[in-house]
């Protein structure tokens, strides 16, 4: 106590530079500011949208150097009498359920990263031989239903493009110069295969920091592209994807595109705060975070030829985050299919995300809402 008394007495009070207290000041009114119009807005049963230059200065945080930092963090080897006290602390404040995992004893783990990554038991995630279409993660359900005209739903309230979000289609061969890629539905109608009997539907499932963090094929399909887009690394936790407009177009994400037994079907791993590594088991070629990030838009990967048919199963193993993401999946499905989940519900990998019921989906809009080729705004 008298060393702790002797230090306190050794500290020397350092004026803060009067800009620092400016900005202190100014934080602190902006949130009071901006928490007083999210309650104007909500009272109003309107959704409160950054404005351009608040997306801009968020853009402007160094979130990429952040984020491999953090990875390097969570990489450091951790000396066995430490393990218990800080893997026991993660494990106490996300709440992770070890029994479930293949192996239950934290002090098998060397680092954070392993126990991030950690596999499960099989027995403790079935999946469900019943329906065509399963969960591939441990998450929450942000979206699921149909979509309209090339509007998806980034979360209730907030919209952005399916051509933005996927790019031009490629894969089925269209041309780039046919107005399919500036058109959001004809995008939408380039990407059904038999418009009679299908439609285009999404799921979008957000991953905290404490699920399981290794994502898992969702249905039977083949993988024949993947689009790498080196974009933000902003959060995608629901209060920001509710705050921010595009955010999963601004964020680096891996598009895998293929084909189901009902026609299109993707897969995309979006990359955010803490979460830019980005791994799939099959594709060696995958960098993502990267240092010096490429001036492209996109690059792209077609899997053909001897030793790229990758055709996985449902349930089977693809890939994994770090720390905690979102995947969304946009696919073609008959148009009586039904979601058997709702916004908000947690889900566990291997769990219905179809049901073979005949439905009506009240919140996505009809195809009859396609006039002239543009997109209702929702």
């Amino acid at each position: 106590m008298a060393s702790f008394t002797r230090y306190l007495r050794s500290l020397k009070w350092t004026p803060l530079p009067l800009g620092v207290g400016f900005a202190v000041i100014a934080a602190t009114q902006y949130r009071h500011t901006r928490k007083r119009e999210e309650q104007r807005l909500a009272a109003e049963g309107a959704a409160c949208i950054a404005r351009p230059w608040e997306v801009q200065v968020y853009k402007l945080l160094p979130l990429r150097h952040f984020s491999r930092f953090w990875g390097w963090i969570n990489d450091i080897e951790l000396p066995l009498w430490c393990r218990s006290t800080v893997l026991g602390s993660y494990v106490r404040t996300f709440g992770c359920d070890m029994t479930e995992a293949e192996v239950e004893d934290i002090l098998q783990y060397n680092s954070l990263s392993s126990l991030f990554r950690r596999s499960l038991k099989p027995s403790s995630r079935p999946v469900n031989a019943a329906s065509a279409l399963t969960s591939p993660v441990d998450g929450t359900i942000l979206q699921a239903g149909r979509v309209s005209c090339g509007t998806l739903h980034q979360i209730k309230g907030v919209t952005y493009s399916l051509g933005s979000f996927l790019g031009p289609n490629i894969w089925s061969g269209v041309s780039p110069d046919d107005g399919a890629t500036a058109d959001d539905s004809c995008y939408h109608n380039s990407c059904i295969t038999d418009p009679d009997a299908n439609e285009l539907h999404q799921v979008v499932l957000y991953l905290a920091p404490g699920d399981y963090h290794r994502f898992h094929s969702p249905a039977d399909w083949k993988v024949i592209h993947r689009r790498h887009f080196p974009g933000e690394l902003l959060s995608v936790n629901p209060s920001f994807a509710a705050w921010i407009p595009n955010l999963f177009v601004l964020n680096e994400r891996v598009a895998y595109i293929g084909t189901w037994k009902y026609g299109f079907f993707s897969m995309t791993a979006v990359g955010a705060t803490n979460v830019g590594s980005v791994k799939t088991y099959f594709d060696e070629d995958l960098r993502t975070n990267e240092r010096c990030r490429p001036s492209c838009t996109f690059s792209d990967k077609t899997f053909e030829g001897p030793g790229h048919n990758f055709t996985f199963s449902k349930g089977a193993p693809f890939g994994e985050f770090n720390l905690g993401s979102t995947i969304v999946l946009l696919f073609e499905a008959p148009k009586n299919s039904v979601m058997s989940v709702l916004p908000g519900q947690k889900i566990k990998m291997g769990e219905a995300l179809l049901a073979p019921e005949t439905f009506t989906d009240k919140t996505a809009g009809s195809d009859k809402d396609c006039v002239h080729n543009k997109g209702v705004e929702r």
